[in-house]
């Protein structure tokens, strides 16, 4: 019987102990999950550019399979480089491991075994990353477990620092301020953890929310530990307490109960002010709120805290009462902006709704008008909906919002009939229209647009310090949100699903595998954010091999389509690079996907390297002794997980 069975047991395994820890690190370095804790994902090399990007060709790969029971097939990471070491998440129990960055040589491998609370656990796999903290003596690495335990490793050797909480190990379902069951309590963490000073930021996800089995759920907290003891320094009720700001927005008592409300995705930080911002997420039921009636502070909400104490500096709600599932997926992302000539350290915030919301990040006050707007009520019974949302002013929406007959495919007379058809089975209209009961002879549901995957999603965007353009990564998908009454799966009076008279075929919205709304499906938007107006668009994504060689697309002319996928960008000194979210057959007859490359100013693109499997995490550069590498996880359309290293020839 293997050791690795018993609950709480850690292992590493020591590889090398190569000179590489004793390099320079003069190169540039990737030392934070989003590039730094301003979430840029911007670096300032420029040996890889748009005169040399096609050339480049793989330096080394490393294969994900072998760290853990099976391979992992959504490899999510992304790694970090400090001192000539590559750092990542990897596998289906989240491994750890340090490679060499030069040559994707393992170094050192960390696994921490947590039995049945892991197999339980609501966030599973490799997870997204992980934290480094040069402690003045050398390096640490911090990374939180699939069971939701912070673990803290010498980056060294990868062994558990010692006195890091218990022997490394921070239990992060105690000390939490709600009871719950340490194998079966529904809370975990794909995102890293964020180090800024001494203080580590760790959030909470849980299971996705369409069906949950009931209203009463784990609450979502967000808490600060001593990054050098483990202790809990202090935590931020995202769910207010009965004697706190914001308590009277949930109605009859419903915070007593309701869960949820996590900060799922990463977190940023300005160290000069002090301050941590974090983005939540909806609450416990992602599509209906008749069992927690008011705005429900702080859901979908950018929250601005004291670093050291989490006081509360201030916050603003982005939709009250959230039915939609249009939470937080990203990090806010710090920029420095001139707006009519006024200096503005501003924080501007991505949405799955595609509104980019843009805040003076010391006030938290609005660079733009942000208007509150009426919105469509609800005619489902129990609902009762905020009368009004917030609409921003600047910048414009970055993808399409709302569905309406002239989104509809058009490609032929017939093709569009179809989809009208279609349509007409189903509620629409303009963002912010609620769902509805899914009804045998209709409406089947509503359709949203944004679906409740964005727009934008976890890998969020890139921002150019020097020129104050942020980047974004969106997917059109139309979605149904139906919502039925089932007892025997939720004590909640309605959940996500569809009349069972309904068929999904019937239901499906395609036609023979042709999406019903229009192109492009994947796109990159470019905004300048002095301006608060977008820059340029481009549709980012080969079009799919089914309607390139579609029969009843034959003899139309289809510009790319785009893709859809959860694309982070890469920001350099010259390019904007990402990578495909989906495979398609390449000039050369190969199934794959492309690494790409544009001019960051025109949106021109200028390179693309073949990959063979769809990015899944997003990618990430270094210059090591004078050779600039760019490594990204992918994964996906049947391929397990793997990291790739791409770099231009040697000379």
């Amino acid at each position: 019987m293997s050791d690795f069975r018993f609950y709480g047991f850690a292992s590493v395994f020591i590889i090398s102990c190569a000179s590489v820890w004793a390099q320079e690190t003069s190169d540039l370095e990737w030392r934070t999950y989003g590039g730094d804790l301003a979430s840029t994902r911007y670096s300032p090399a420029d040996l890889i550019d748009g005169d040399n990007f096609n050339d480049l060709e793989l330096a080394w790969s490393l294969s994900t399979d072998n760290f853990g029971p099976e391979p992992e097939y959504n490899l999510q990471s992304t790694p970090l480089m400090v001192g000539g070491v590559l750092y990542s998440t990897v596998g289906s129990r989240r491994a750890v491991i340090a490679a060499d960055a030069q040559t994707g040589e393992l170094l050192w491998v960390h696994r921490f075994e947590e039995g049945e609370r892991g197999a339980a656990a609501p966030r599973r796999l490799s997870g997204r990353g992980l934290a480094y903290r040069d402690n003045g003596a050398g390096g640490e690495i911090f990374y939180v477990t699939p069971g939701y335990q912070l673990i803290g490793l010498d980056a060294a050797t990868g062994q558990r620092i010692a006195n890091f909480g218990n022997d490394g190990v921070v239990d992060l379902k105690q000390n939490m301020d709600q009871d719950m069951d340490l194998v079966t309590g529904e809370v975990g963490l794909h995102a890293a953890p964020l180090v800024a000073g001494d203080t580590i930021l760790i959030g909470a996800a849980h299971l996705p929310g369409s069906a949950p089995r009931s209203m009463e759920n784990v609450k979502g907290y967000v808490r600060g530990f001593d990054a050098s003891t483990g202790e809990r320094k202090w935590i931020f009720h995202t769910i207010p307490g009965a004697d706190e700001f914001g308590n009277d927005t949930w109605l009859n008592d419903s915070w007593r109960y309701t869960g949820n409300t996590g900060v799922w995705g990463q977190m940023t930080v300005d160290t000069e002010l002090g301050i941590g911002y974090f983005a939540t997420e909806v609450p416990t039921n992602d599509y209906y709120g008749g069992h927690r009636h008011g705005d429900n502070l702080f859901s979908d909400s950018l929250v601005a805290v004291d670093l050291e104490t989490g006081e509360r500096l201030w916050y603003y709600q982005f939709i009250h009462h959230d039915v939609w599932d249009w939470d937080l997926p990203c990090a806010p992302i710090l920029v420095d902006i001139t707006v009519d000539g006024r200096e503005i350290k501003a924080i501007a915030q991505p949405s799955k709704q595609t509104w980019l919301y843009v805040f003076d990040r010391v006030t938290g006050e609005p660079v733009w008008p942000i208007e509150e707007r009426a919105v469509a009520a609800s005619n489902v019974p129990g609902e009762l909906l905020a009368p009004t949302q917030p609409f921003p002013t600047k910048p414009p929406a970055y993808d399409r919002q709302g569905v309406g007959i002239d989104d509809l495919i058009d490609f032929t007379p017939a093709l569009r009939a179809e989809a009208e058809r279609i349509a007409a089975n189903y509620r629409i209209g303009p963002i912010f229209t609620p769902p509805t009961v899914s009804e045998p002879g209709g409406p089947w549901g509503t359709l949203m647009l944004p679906s409740q995957a964005g727009g934008t999603n976890w890998a969020g965007g890139s921002l150019d310090p020097e020129t104050g353009i942020i980047y974004l990564y969106t997917y059109t998908q139309v979605v149904s949100l139906g919502l039925i009454n089932d007892p025997e799966r939720s004590d909640m009076n309605y959940i996500r699903g569809r009349a069972s008279e309904v068929s999904a075929r019937d239901a499906a919205l395609t036609i023979d595998g042709i999406p019903i709304i229009k192109p492009p499906w994947g796109r990159i938007t470019a905004i300048d954010l002095n301006q608060g107006e977008i820059l340029w668009q481009v549709p980012h994504g080969e079009t799919p091999d089914n309607i390139r060689n579609h029969p009843r697309l034959a003899g139309v002319d289809i510009p790319r389509t785009g893709r859809v996928g959860r694309i982070g960008t890469l920001n350099t000194k010259t390019l904007l690079i990402a990578g495909e979210g989906g495979m398609f057959t390449t000039p050369s007859g190969e199934p794959g996907a492309m690494l790409r490359a544009y001019n960051k100013l025109t949106g021109a693109e200028v390179g693309a390297v073949y990959m063979p499997a769809p990015q899944s995490g997003s990618p990430m550069t270094y210059v090591l002794d004078g050779v600039q590498y760019i490594v990204v996880a992918v994964s996906g359309s049947g391929m397990s997980g793997q990291l790739l290293a791409y770099r231009l020839p040697p000379e």
